[in-house]
């Protein structure tokens, strides 16, 4: 729960900072364009939305992270219905890695 609290928290700070993509569609446009650092998929999207993106992010060499559900993630980025982020900056992709695994950075 800690870890979740910290990671919407950062999620909170990036949305503010103009620093996050967030929507599937989006998220694949800026996977395309390389400016995506980091991508955090909610434990409840779609199936086929989570294979997709695992796809992706591995031919692009983009972390990619499963973890809170779509709520926790659309009430950190004041959005609704949000089940894939993108995250653009390299220190908060970084921080937010962190957290994720424990300490690690990527």
């Amino acid at each position: 729960l800690l870890i979740n609290n910290k990671i919407c928290g950062l999620l909170g700070l990036a949305r503010r900072a103009g620093k996050l993509t967030f929507g599937t569609e989006a998220c694949l446009q800026e996977i395309d364009k390389n400016r995506v650092n980091l991508i955090i998929i909610a434990t409840d999207a779609a199936e086929r939305t989570k294979m997709n993106f695992n796809n992706i992010c591995k031919e692009r060499k983009v972390p990619i992270f499963e973890v809170l559900d779509i709520e926790s993630i659309s009430k950190s980025i004041g959005q609704t219905n949000k089940a894939v982020i993108g995250i653009k900056d390299k220190n908060f992709a970084k921080e937010i890695a962190k957290i994720i695994s424990g300490g690690e950075a990527i």
